[in-house]
């Protein structure tokens, strides 16, 4: 689970240290998801998404210790956002290989700046709001049922009575679960955009 309580500084600060595992942990958790989906969303499969994203980590943490990360000089996103870029064309030019390998010539290209920049923040939002429905249904006291009505009309794009019909709810009791839930996770979802925006 997201720690809530714990500023990106923090947290950062505590990746100096190879033995701080929570630190590890919550860092992965906060940007990871965030990578995987900028690189899918510029092209990769998911398995090259994932080892793009976890390259993107693995040199960030060795550049952050070894004190080549200047918060004067740019935000951490922008960091970050460089590294991802740069793993996502290395996976290109090995897509390319394998293509000419395969007689095939392959035309494409790693997206300009805007477009990662972009697909980030669509990434972050989508992030926040899963992280913010995982705390809602740990912590809170909205019910299970509730909260995944709400999954089923946001993240899967169904209709209230299609919902409705499925679970053997009336339309209206659907639109009721989709209010609380609206209303106590836009809640959760700024606090956790504070979490995010302390260094972003």
């Amino acid at each position: 689970m997201l720690d809530l309580t714990r500023t990106t500084t923090a947290l950062l600060n505590g990746l100096h240290d190879v033995d701080n595992a929570e630190a590890w942990a919550s860092f992965y958790g906060r940007y990871v998801p965030i990578m995987i989906g900028v690189a899918r969303r510029l092209g990769l499969s998911e398995a090259d998404a994932q080892d793009a994203a976890q390259e993107t980590l693995a040199t960030f943490v060795k550049e952050y210790r070894e004190n080549k990360y200047d918060r004067d000089r740019g935000r951490l996103r922008s960091w970050l956002l460089t590294i991802l870029r740069t793993r996502v064309a290395g996976q290109y030019r090995a897509r390319a290989v394998r293509k000419e390998q395969q007689g095939v010539t392959f035309v494409g290209g790693v997206p300009d700046e805007k477009t990662t920049s972009d697909a980030w923040d669509v990434e972050r939002r989508r992030t926040i709001l899963l992280q913010a429905i995982d705390e809602l249904r740990k912590v809170s006291k909205t019910s299970d049922q509730s909260v995944h009505i709400f999954e089923m009309l946001a993240r899967d794009n169904r209709s209230a009575q299609d919902v409705a019909d499925e679970l053997g709810l009336t339309a209206q009791d659907v639109y009721r679960a989709k209010s609380r839930v609206t209303q106590r996770l836009r809640e959760v979802v700024t606090k956790i955009e504070h979490v995010y925006d302390a260094e972003e």
